[in-house]
C-alpha cells in the first residue's frame, strides 16, 4: 500500500506539477458534489480542518476553486470549482486513466474482475474513528 500510495502522489506531480494527489482528490470530490463546505471535505476525508484550509487556499490561489455564498444559508462558503479547475481536472483525469490502462494492458480480463472486486471490497471497509 505504502508503495502504491508512493506512486500515486509522484504521478500526480509528473501528470500536473501544481496539482497534488490531495489536491486532485479535493477538486474530484468537488466537482461530484457540484460544491461542498470546507468543513464538508475535512469531515468525508477525515482530515483536520487546517489542513483543508491550507489545500484548498492553494487551489483559490491557482484559480481552480472560489467560494461563494450557500444560497440556502447566506452565513455559509460553499466551495466551486472555476472553469479553469474543471479543466486542469479533465487533463488529470484523462491522464491517469490513460496510465492505469497503460498499466493493465497486459492483464487477463480474469486478473482485471477480480482486481476490481478487491478493490470495491478494499474501498466497501467501514470506517472508524
Amino acid at each position: 500500500m505504502t508503495v502504491f500510495a508512493r506512486r500515486a502522489r509522484a504521478s500526480a506531480g509528473r501528470l500536473h506539477p501544481e496539482l497534488s494527489l490531495v489536491s486532485y482528490t479535493l477538486l474530484g470530490h468537488l466537482e461530484e458534489r457540484d460544491g461542498c463546505r470546507a468543513t464538508d471535505l475535512a469531515a468525508h476525508y477525515a482530515l483536520d480542518k487546517s489542513t483543508v484550509s491550507r489545500q484548498v487556499a492553494a487551489l483559490e490561489r491557482a484559480g481552480l476553486v472560489e467560494r461563494r455564498q450557500d444560497p440556502e444559508d447566506h452565513r455559509v462558503q460553499v466551495l466551486l470549482l472555476t472553469e479553469a479547475g474543471r479543466h486542469i481536472l479533465g487533463q488529470v483525469t484523462v491522464s491517469r486513466r490513460a496510465a492505469v490502462g497503460e498499466r493493465l494492458a497486459d492483464w487477463s480480463q480474469e486478473d482485471l474482475e477480480r482486481f476490481a472486486g478487491y478493490l470495491v471490497r478494499y474501498n466497501a471497509w467501514p470506517r472508524s474513528g
